[in-house]
């Protein structure tokens, strides 16, 4: 990875009680006087769900264009509030899937959207005070918390007001003199204005025998040379890459569940991989990433990896182009959860999981693809997959002048690192059921 809708408000309004319409031949019963004290408030009612829900991204340095957090700060907003839980785009959720099925699901519930739209059509009251919940405690710079350890690119990179800038890439020594487990990791640019995406990588000589686990298709895998910039990607000898955190638009940190965490061998090095793209200003970026190491002595060790098509051809004027990829699993596996990746014309995302006997279902499906809103989809009930299964990915594309964000409807499109251009990439995250060996000694 060189990694709106339009509804009709009136609709909303209707279907949520913010207007009253009725539409029939009988006269109408008198809808009941809402009383004050059937009014949600804000203290007691509203603070709760926007902690729960909202203020990771909606507080000062996030983000989100504006602060939740108190009363003053949400008061304004009251009918964006209204219309965008109404309508669905807030919390951002771009999955076809029942409550449950991913444990990071940011959809509100049925009663919480009810509290927030009686909130403001009852005049978006304050309340008590005294009924406020404790404000919730964020760590000011980083989304997960406060990191053990902190890794920043070397320099501050200057970025030019104008023109496309390729790839850079930055190396720097973790001095790591034991393995470390990760139990979270948040990519943080320094500029989020100029950074279209951030990857980090992970060089390390192996210390574990890691069997092979993924079989990609071969013909899909190849890509085209890349374009690099002043500090091209490194080949450090017997040092094998994988990529550890990903830094995308609308993306989050990403938060192991207990008793799971990344392994990183000592003595290893990162690399970032930095997307830069100017705005009209020339200006300066610094990227960061934060780790929170494991408090469980030995956790299940969570491996990184992706696989994706990049033999593609997207036609001039195509609505609706689909683009297959696959890999085959040579282990039995669990699956942890499942990353999309399109650009600017992507527009749907469908996986099957087909098993050895050829018996397939959905385990994936993403029919309103937002690229503003890449999401890691973490299973709830994380897949148990069989020796021989497959995961079978399609990607649709809008390659139409209907799709009001492309850049060029009149291009043939091909795989490749720049926004205008696309791609078909799938980050997974698994776990082998069988363990990996100690290369030194052979044992378990």
């Amino acid at each position: 990875m060189r990694l709106q809708s339009t509804v009709c408000r009136g609709l909303a309004v209707a279907i949520f009680g913010l207007a009253a319409v009725t539409v029939g031949t009988a006269a109408s019963p008198p809808r009941p006087e809402r009383t004050a004290a059937s009014v949600p408030t804000f203290a007691k009612d509203v603070a709760p769900i926007l902690y729960r829900n909202c203020t990771t991204c909606h507080r000062p340095g996030e983000i989100a264009p504006m602060s939740l957090l108190t009363y003053e700060d949400a008061r304004p907003y009251a009918r964006a509030i209204r219309d965008e839980v109404g309508e669905g785009h807030m919390p951002p959720w771009h999955a076809d899937a029942p409550h449950g099925t991913f444990e990071n699901d940011r959809r509100l519930t049925d009663d919480e959207k009810k509290t927030l739209l009686d909130w403001v059509a009852g005049g978006a009251p304050k309340g008590n005070p005294k009924d406020l919940p404790p404000e919730p405690e964020y760590t000011e710079g980083w989304a997960a918390g406060k990191p053990d350890v902190v890794f920043e690119i070397p320099e501050d990179y200057k970025i030019p007001a104008e023109g496309s800038v390729a790839y850079e890439y930055f190396y720097v020594p973790t001095n790591f003199t034991e393995p470390k487990f990760v139990q979270s990791i948040e990519v943080r640019p320094g500029n989020r204005k100029v950074v279209h995406h951030a990857l980090v990588f992970y060089h390390a000589r192996p210390d574990l025998q890691r069997t092979p686990v993924l079989k990609t298709n071969p013909a899909f895998m190849k890509q085209p040379p890349p374009v690099t910039g002043d500090r091209a990607p490194r080949e450090l000898e017997g040092m094998p890459s994988r990529v550890i955190g990903t830094d995308a638009p609308g993306t989050r940190p990403q938060v192991f569940r207990p008793g799971t965490a990344l392994r990183l061998e000592p003595g290893g090095i990162l690399e970032f991989q930095l997307h830069y793209t100017t705005n009209g200003k020339a200006t300066t970026d610094r990227t960061r990433v934060g780790l929170v190491f494991s408090k469980d002595p030995a956790p299940r060790e969570v491996r990184a990896s992706n696989f994706y098509n990049a033999s593609f051809t997207i036609p001039p004027l195509a609505d609706n182009a689909a683009v297959p990829g696959e890999v085959e699993f040579l282990q039995d596996t669990t699956v942890w959860g499942l990353f999309p990746h399109t650009h600017l014309r992507g527009k749907a995302w469908d996986y099957k999981l087909v098993l050895p006997d050829g018996t397939s279902k959905t385990i994936l499906s993403v029919p309103r693809y937002d690229f503003n809103w890449q999401t890691y989809y973490m299973f709830k009930e994380p897949l148990q997959v069989p020796k021989g299964a497959k995961i079978l990915s399609t990607a649709w594309y809008d390659n139409s002048h209907g799709n009001r964000s492309n850049p060029n409807a009149n291009a043939e499109v091909k795989w490749g690192d720049q926004t205008w251009e696309e791609m078909q990439y799938t980050g997974i995250l698994f776990s082998p059921v069988a363990p990996p060996t100690l290369v030194a000694t052979g044992k378990q």
